[in-house]
């Protein structure tokens, strides 16, 4: 079985889809058309939202993402929440354990604030308000006042999110070192050119090919909750009436052009610019992470309290 060279292993919204757009571009590398196919993370597999072709639970199946690759390509994925959960990197060094990981790490106001408003678009957080998300996560920790349909309630602990230390850890507790790559979010985007070769260099692969840059998974908010969920519950058939309108709408229009219409609608219909940010937020969210922020600096050995704005917090 061909099984991935090399992981994106996240965290979201922090350049990994265009970092995964980017790679594919690359003669020398496969990623499969699929993002994500969360296969590593057991806890994604609790309850996983409706895809084409489904979601692998067998190496079997999961190889199957990888067949179209060339004999001398390397072999990638992306699954942003790698990082995040605790069982992938553990998963992931059992069945590769020559694998290289690339690792995006986000300042922690900015890296929530956009975490929240994407499990807001794709169904899995319905507090629009990310203040009383946040405030809601005592009551989940006990399992309360979870969303109804919800994929996956774990991931809305925000908090847990923001272990930087733990989450490298655990990676370098089955990997060595040289096959961790971790690069800094601000980085990426002030110069998208030469973090990118740097990945291809850590890759093996020719750092020289042109690869155009990408924006790719953009920020967005729902202009209205209802009717981002009324648009999610008529795409996946949920209740008698959308399960109507699914039936009629598949009747008379073929499976691609159907999914591309839902996304029409989506991004012309439902998405908005995000509001601004709410600053006395994003401070208080800055002074609750500063202990992570410096013990990432010292993990790293590199100075992101100053690069983040942490030293102007007292």
């Amino acid at each position: 079985m061909r099984l991935p060279d090399f992981f994106i292993a996240g965290h979201g919204k922090s350049g990994t889809t265009a970092m995964y757009h980017m790679l594919r571009r690359h003669p020398q590398i496969y990623m499969p058309p699929g993002k994500e196919p969360w296969f590593f993370a057991d806890e994604l597999h609790e309850r996983t939202p409706p895809r084409p072709g489904g979601t692998p639970t067998t190496l079997t199946e999961y190889a199957r993402w990888f067949e179209a690759a060339a004999p001398e390509q390397r072999v990638g994925e992306a699954t942003a929440l790698y990082l995040w959960s605790r069982t992938a990197a553990r998963r992931i060094a059992e069945a590769v354990p020559d694998g290289r990981i690339i690792v995006i790490l986000r300042e922690p106001a900015s890296f929530l604030r956009s975490l929240h408003m994407q499990w807001v678009e794709t169904y899995i957080e319905t507090e629009s308000d990310f203040a009383k998300a946040l405030a809601l996560e005592p009551r989940r920790r006990e399992g309360r006042a979870i969303p109804r349909y919800t994929y996956w309630p774990q991931v809305l602990l925000y908090s847990e999110h923001v272990r930087y230390v733990e989450q490298l850890r655990r990676y370098h507790a089955v990997f060595a070192r040289e096959q961790v790559k971790v690069l800094i979010y601000d980085d990426f985007r002030a110069d998208n050119e030469e973090t990118m070769r740097d990945v291809l260099r850590f890759l093996d692969v020719d750092p020289t090919v042109a690869i155009e840059t990408v924006e790719a998974n953009p920020t967005v908010r729902p202009r209205s909750q209802l009717l981002n969920e009324a648009v999610h519950a008529i795409g996946v058939g949920r209740g008698p009436v959308s399960r109507t309108i699914k039936e009629a709408i598949k009747a008379v229009t073929p499976a691609g052009p159907r999914r591309e219409a839902f996304k029409a609608v989506k991004t012309k219909v439902v998405a908005a610019a995000p509001r601004p940010p709410d600053d006395a937020l994003l401070r208080e969210l800055r002074l609750r992470h500063k202990d992570e922020v410096q013990e990432l600096s010292d993990y790293l050995e590199r100075d992101l309290v100053a690069l983040w704005g942490y030293d102007d917090l007292d």
